[in-house]
């Protein structure tokens, strides 16, 4: 420790250091021979806003078609805003995916000037700035990784270059096991994964209305039920809307109504 650097500083660069660690370990575990797309950037977004200080986080993912779909966001707010930008076809990630290159935007002004159809529903949003993250490798961009703002700022160069490595962990993950011959194509693969998604959001609204819990504690409960059991979210989901899992084992009894 240098002369000038207090305890207190140094604590603090400590912990979040090892918080970096086991982030990059909680997204390598997904790595495996069980691999879950869906899981995998369930993580992402969650990580990036325990990591970053950022509000929220959301994913578009390019599926069998080359469109995107939304494929993961931290919260509703941020779901919105992807699906938004989908239904418009304007706003970062549309431009991510046609560059490849990294956006960072900390100014309403400037949102609005570069994307005026995304930059009203942004606004009502409650956010104030942007990062867009590249999925990538190489030449090749498969979705965007967004980071939301409630106020104007630009991440430092050590979350920016965090942020794009966690991003470049989920692309490699992805790619590679399309090139190991886990699924016969990336377009399969991706095809599987917004299938889950949409079993994983359907899950979510019955384990809610069961539980008398909002969506993001219903989420919890499903992943915290496949992480302990070993499963995959999008497996666990499908068994909750096939009714072949008792929606009671996913939420404790005392919370429900």
């Amino acid at each position: 420790m240098s002369a000038n650097e207090e305890p207190a500083d140094f604590d603090l660069a400590g912990d979040r250091a090892v918080r970096v660690a086991q982030s990059f370990v909680t997204l390598a575990d997904t790595l495996v021979d069980d691999f879950d797309v869906v899981d995998l950037l369930d993580r992402l977004v969650a990580e990036c806003v325990d990591l970053l200080d950022v509000s929220a986080a959301g994913i578009l993912l390019m599926n069998g078609q080359r469109s995107l779909d939304v494929m993961a966001s931290s919260d509703d707010a941020s779901r919105l805003m992807e699906v938004f930008q989908l239904g418009t076809r304007a706003g970062p990630s549309i431009e991510v995916m046609e560059t490849g290159e990294a956006i960072y935007v900390a100014d309403r002004h400037t949102i609005a000037s570069r994307w005026p159809s995304f930059a009203h529903a942004f606004s009502d949003a409650g956010y104030a700035a942007v990062s867009t993250i590249p999925l990538r490798l190489r030449e090749e961009t498969i979705g965007a990784l967004n980071l939301f703002f409630d106020s104007s700022q630009q991440p430092s160069a050590f979350d920016r270059r965090l942020a794009q490595a966690m991003a470049d962990v989920a692309t490699i993950g992805i790619l590679q096991h399309r090139a190991v011959g886990y699924v016969s194509t990336l377009a399969d693969q991706l095809q599987y994964a917004l299938k889950s998604r949409v079993s994983v959001e359907q899950a979510k609204g019955m384990v809610a209305e069961y539980g008398g819990v909002d969506m993001g504690q219903a989420f919890e409960a499903i992943r915290g039920f496949s992480r302990r059991g070993r499963l995959k979210i999008g497996d666990v989901a499908q068994s909750l809307v096939d009714r072949e899992l008792d929606l009671g084992r996913i939420i404790p009894a005392r919370a429900t109504r």
